[in-house]
């Protein structure tokens, strides 16, 4: 009979624990919000931040994560160079890629895999509202554009003038084309602001990848 109650206790324990300690080895997720001020993340520091603190709420916050943001001119950052090595996996479990060529290639990236951090599926096109837009500033290999036009809303720090490059988490658009497809680069946004990035179907969302 002790050794049935310790066992029923084992179980209760079990299901009982927190939904954040399946996800400690966690190293890829949606942000599930963004900072409230569009494209003004305060620069890749303020991206890097939010990716930490979302993170660090359910259970992951030992490893370093960065956001998949690339920046232009002077000293430009590329996205696939500040993301690690890899393999990621989502909150799930389910490996995304397993490393920076698979990523940029033929991934594993989905609606249903492109998980926040708490688990969940970032609304995508055919939901109310829509949030498939994804900040990334990057061309479809990751790297940062070079040319001269604005394509990360002021390296991430204007929430008014500028454009942004984005990607669909979903990997659907309006026509069935690579670029609609594209996780990273599938089309520009109106503009910087809240309701510029709302009005295309985002909400100032980013990817974070653990880094290391």
């Amino acid at each position: 009979m002790k050794r049935v109650h310790v066992l029923a206790a084992a179980i209760i324990a079990v299901l009982s624990m927190p939904a954040h300690a399946q996800q400690s080895e966690m190293s890829f997720f949606v942000t599930s919000e963004g900072l409230g001020k569009g494209a003004d993340l305060g620069g890749l520091s303020g991206a890097d931040a939010q990716c930490q603190k979302l993170a660090q709420s359910v259970g992951a916050g030992g490893k370093t994560w960065h956001a998949y943001l690339s920046t232009q001119g002077a000293g430009a950052v590329n996205a696939r160079d500040r993301i690690g090595k890899g393999p990621w996996k989502n909150a799930k479990g389910v490996v995304i890629a397993t490393d920076v060529a698979e990523l940029h290639g033929a991934n594993h990236l989905t609606k249903e895999n492109d998980l926040t951090e708490k688990g969940t599926v970032v609304n995508g096109r055919g939901d109310t509202p829509n949030m498939h837009d994804i900040l990334t500033g990057s061309q479809p290999d990751g790297t940062a554009f070079t040319d001269a036009e604005d394509h990360t809303c002021k390296n991430w720090t204007s929430g008014t003038d500028g454009v942004a490059m984005l990607g669909h988490s979903d990997r659907i658009g309006l026509r069935d084309d690579d670029a609609s497809r594209s996780w990273n680069s599938s089309h520009p946004s109106r503009g910087c602001s809240q309701d510029n990035l709302k009005s295309t179907g985002g909400n100032g969302l980013f990817y974070c990848f653990a880094a290391q």
